[in-house]
């Protein structure tokens, strides 16, 4: 779609002649320069397509075949106003008025700039660092202070002795003598097994993430003079 623009551009000359020298200055005038419209768009009709045509005198005549397509092309829509931009005078598209407005507001852009810090200031960004820095030993403190959840187990074990004869005095004694971090010894009895044998049944609550029943096992086999072996007869979270 082809828009004023490379119709002045290409036959100013013609346009002083064909459509009137007043008329035809202004569109000169507003185009002699690249985008020099400021709502002018290369590719699309806009308000200042409406701003020209509404100021020509009438429709170019032949041999100027493309302004005359622009033209017909602007005239066949019913409803210009729709047409993207926002309209103007003639003489406040271009370069004329592009320059006007770098004059008048050239400086407050410059003042705008000056305000603006892209990168920030040292002092802000300690200030922002010295805050979160406060945030989380805020957090850590508190988190500190709440109480935390340690898992317990009640266990209960049986321990057999290798005869009728083995010390089972003793060897309660020495099973007491395991001391571990998260251990904790309760009540022990003893219960018959047969022909005179006796097992001790021994009961303990331990820390489930520092005492396992394989290491109660392992220190209590250790007494071999005495045990035989080891089981786990029950295991219950506390």
């Amino acid at each position: 779609m082809l828009t004023i623009f490379s119709q002045v551009w290409c036959y100013p000359d013609q346009l002083c002649n064909r459509l009137g020298l007043e008329k035809a200055a202004k569109l000169v005038s507003c185009y002699r320069e690249p985008r020099g419209g400021a709502e002018l768009d290369w590719f699309q009709a806009s308000q200042a397509d409406v701003a020209v045509f509404d100021a020509l005198s009438g429709q170019p005549k032949t041999g100027f075949e493309h302004a005359l397509r622009w033209y017909n092309h602007i005239k066949s829509y019913n409803n210009r106003n729709s047409f993207p931009g926002i309209k103007k005078s003639v003489s406040e598209y271009g370069p004329a008025a592009t320059q006007a407005a770098v004059a008048n507001g050239g400086e407050d852009e410059d003042d705008d700039d000056d305000d603006i810090d892209l990168f920030g200031s040292d002092e802000e960004d300690e200030e922002a660092e010295r805050i979160k820095q406060e945030r989380l030993a805020a957090y850590e403190a508190k988190k500190s202070k709440k109480p935390t959840t340690i898992a317990k187990s009640n266990i209960i074990l049986e321990v057999k002795p290798w005869d009728d004869e083995t010390d089972m005095k003793k060897m309660e004694e020495l099973v007491r003598t395991i001391v571990v971090d998260g251990l904790l010894w309760g009540s022990a009895k003893l219960v018959p097994v047969g022909y005179g044998i006796k097992k001790l049944v021994i009961s303990c609550v331990v820390e489930d993430d520092k005492v396992g029943t394989d290491l109660l096992e392992e220190r209590i086999t250790e007494f071999e003079d005495y045990v035989q072996s080891v089981d786990i007869a029950a295991f219950n979270k506390i």
